[in-house]
Formats: C-alpha cells, sequence, structure tokens
C-alpha cells in the first residue's frame, strides 16, 4: 500500500511539474526569421579598433543615409569592442561613461530614428579581445540589458574563455536572447576553431569561418601567437563550407576592408564582388564619413549587392582556376547566373571564354547554367554595359592584375530579337 501511495505521489509532482511548466529548460534556438539574406552594415573595428564613441557612432549613422549607403541595402552600425564600462553592484554592464555619456539606449533610439538597426559587441569569456568585461556568467544579465536598450545585432567574441566548449557557450547566449524577449541577430565569432557551420544553423544566424581579415590582397599576418589572413586566404578557407548557408544562416569570412587604403580599386571591387558571391555579410569597416567617390562606388554598386542579396541564398562556387585566373559562378533566382572571373596573379589576363563548351553545374543544388542549351543574355555589372548574347560568341576580355570581371547572365526570352 505503501509503494502505491508513493509512486501516485511521485505521478501527482511530476504533473504539477509539467503543469506549471519547467522553468530551467532552456530554448537554444536562436529567432527564427531574421538575417534572410546576407545581414548589411558597418562595424567599427577594422578602421577604429577601440576608438570608439557615441559621436563617432552617431556620425557614422548619418552617413551612412547620406552617402546613399542606407538606400543600398545597408541595414547595421555595430560597435565593436571596447564600448563597455563596469558592471554595478548587482552585475550588470553599463557603458564606458566617458565614451558613451547618453547611454547605450538613447543611442539605439538615435540610430533607430535614421531607419538604421543598432548593433554591439560581446565576448563568451571573462573578458574580451579588448580586456573590457566579458560575458561569461552574466550572459542572461547582459542578454536582458541589450533587450532593454534596444539592440538589434549581437557580434559574440571567443577571446578569454579557458575551459569553455563552443557550441555550449553560444547556446547559452542564445537562450538568454529567447529569454529576453527581442529579436536580435546573433553573429557568432569563435573563428571557426570548432567548426560552427556543423552546429550553428540553428543557434546563430551567421559564424566566423576563419580568423581575422587583415588589410591587404594576397598575404599573412603573422602576431606571434596568431595570424590574420588577406583577403584571398580568407577566400581560400571558404572551401566546402558552401553546403551550410542559406535564409538565416550563413558563412561568415569576416568584415570587409573596402575603402580602408592598402587595397587597389581593382583589389577593392574584386574583394567586394568575391564577398557578394559567396553569399557573406556585407559588414564595411572603413569611415563612411570621408569615403572616396571610388569606395563609394564599390560599396554601394545595386547591381553587385544584389548578387549577395538573392532570395535563393546559395554561396557560389568556384568552377575553374588557371594561371592565378579563376571562374566562378552563383545561380539566382529565375533562372540567372553570377559569373565572376578572378585575376588573383600580378599581371592582366586575357580571356577567350566559349559559352558554348563550358560546364557550370552546381552539384549541391543540382542547377546546370546549360550553355550549350540556353541563351543567356548578360551585363557587366561593373562598367554597367551589356555585353550581348552567351551563346552567339566566345567573351573576350583584359583583366587588369588583382581585379574582376562580374558578369550577371539574364535568360534570354525565346521572343527576344537576336543581338
Amino acid at each position: 500500500m505503501k509503494k502505491l501511495f508513493y509512486s501516485l505521489l511521485c505521478v501527482a509532482w511530476a504533473g504539477a511539474a509539467l503543469a506549471q511548466g519547467n522553468n530551467y529548460v532552456q530554448d537554444y534556438t536562436k529567432y527564427q526569421g531574421l538575417a534572410m539574406t546576407p545581414p548589411m552594415g558597418w562595424n567599427s573595428w577594422n578602421k577604429f579598433a577601440c576608438n570608439v564613441d557615441e559621436n563617432m557612432i552617431k556620425e557614422m549613422a548619418d552617413a551612412m543615409v547620406s552617402t546613399g549607403m542606407k538606400d543600398a541595402g545597408y541595414t547595421y552600425i555595430n560597435i565593436d569592442d571596447c564600448w563597455h564600462g563596469d558592471r554595478d553592484e548587482k552585475g550588470f554592464i553599463h557603458p564606458d561613461p566617458t565614451r558613451f555619456p547618453s547611454g547605450m539606449k538613447a543611442l539605439a533610439d538615435y540610430v533607430h530614428s535614421k531607419g538604421l538597426k543598432l548593433g554591439i559587441y560581446s565576448d563568451a569569456g571573462s573578458q574580451t579581445c579588448g580586456g573590457r568585461p566579458g560575458s561569461r556568467g552574466y550572459e542572461f544579465q547582459d542578454a536582458l540589458t541589450y533587450a532593454q536598450w534596444g539592440i538589434d545585432y549581437i557580434k559574440y567574441d571567443w577571446c578569454n574563455t579557458e575551459g569553455l566548449k563552443a557550441e555550449g557557450a553560444y547556446k547559452t547566449i542564445t537562450a538568454a536572447l529567447k529569454r529576453a524577449g527581442r529579436p536580435i541577430v546573433l553573429s557568432i565569432c569563435e573563428w571557426g576553431t570548432d567548426k560552427p557551420w556543423e552546429w550553428g544553423q540553428n543557434v546563430g544566424h551567421l559564424w566566423r569561418t576563419t580568423g581575422d581579415i587583415y588589410n591587404c590582397f594576397d598575404c599573412i599576418k603573422d602576431h606571434g601567437t596568431w595570424k590574420a589572413f588577406g583577403v584571398m586566404q580568407i577566400l581560400d578557407m571558404q572551401k566546402g563550407l558552401r553546403q551550410y548557408a542559406g535564409p538565416g544562416h550563413w558563412n561568415d569570412p569576416d568584415m570587409l576592408e573596402v575603402g580602408n587604403g592598402a587595397l587597389s580599386p581593382g583589389e577593392d571591387r574584386a574583394h567586394f564582388t568575391m564577398w557578394a558571391m559567396i553569399a557573406a555579410p556585407l559588414i564595411a569597416g572603413n569611415d563612411l564619413r570621408n569615403m572616396s567617390a571610388e569606395t563609394r562606388e564599390v560599396l554601394t554598386n545595386k547591381e553587385v549587392i544584389a548578387l549577395n542579396q538573392d532570395k535563393l541564398g546559395i554561396q557560389g562556387f568556384k568552377v575553374s582556376e588557371e594561371d592565378g585566373l579563376e571562374v566562378w559562378a552563383k545561380p539566382l533566382v529565375n533562372g540567372d547566373w553570377a559569373i565572376a572571373f578572378l585575376n588573383r596573379s600580378t599581371t592582366a589576363k586575357k580571356i577567350d571564354y566559349n559559352w558554348a563548351s563550358q560546364k557550370v553545374y552546381d552539384e549541391i543544388n543540382k542547377l546546370d547554367a546549360a550553355f550549350s542549351s540556353t541563351t543567356y543574355t548578360f551585363k557587366n555589372l561593373w562598367d554597367k554595359k551589356d555585353k550581348g548574347t552567351s551563346t552567339k560568341k566566345a567573351l573576350k576580355a583584359d583583366i587588369p592584375a588583382h581585379d574582376i570581371l562580374t558578369l550577371r547572365l539574364t535568360k534570354r526570352n525565346k521572343h527576344e530579337k537576336n543581338y
């Protein structure tokens, strides 16, 4: 009889727990419906590192509007490391009172008034990479604070994470963001060490695939204990990852160096085009207040941006490479294709590309350009000139060193006249 009583009592307790809901079970999945195309915006780190303050951030928001970047699709103004002040006696984080005297809520309100969104930075460890307070042990407090401030995006770094496992740490912050109740894009910045592409799809909206980018076209910067990589090295590291990218979950090869002075105009074009081709987040890292006309032209090229923001969300792939010249392809909506000829060599290259003899096939998505049986019209997206039809004659062009030829191919309507 006692055994029956205790059995019934256990059932009652279990029923009561289920009726109340188990408050100890967390939702380790990100907010859905965000970043359905690669995020576009600006981040402070590449140009300014720790030199951030509220006046500069306001000026960047103003410049994003006045330069036409907002009209081109850029949305986020992201403050990177070093905005932090101290935690109060209850553990809540506050911004540096000297650099951000008006507070983050006021800054978010200002950015929102411009039709833009505000991003912020934290770290899964005890300290950020810049030595400011990290979120370890304070994840739920920080998420609640960010939600109250009106933050829209968080870049979550991986410094000072002794003993932590990446997947678990990022699940903790995404659970905290979910509990805080404000939809916030989560950028997993774990540098690709623990293969976030294998577990990040339901945890974050984008994940870094490599270490930091370095402001050069083709080099490696050795810092002793770690290395930073040039644009081409970062591009090469994306091999084998395209299958993991898609709407709401993107491979992130780090932020853009366009306009930061070390790259030539051709290298800027190539850098920007390839980030568009591989469906990477387009996060500018230059001084928007003082852009050259050439930099502005690159960053606001709406036709190249359209490749990146294509609704299919397919990451492009390398078709061929020979003597420093690479051919890349990206399937687009309505049967269109983007084709890019990337000249990585230090000398100009001539191309004589016979469309009908080329096989361009996306193995993952089972999409075939079928040049031998399909006629496309094509347009050069940098000089904005129509180039004819793909099946009538070979494409002949000269591509300067460290530059790119970028084409959008559109299926020709059978009722259109031949060129």
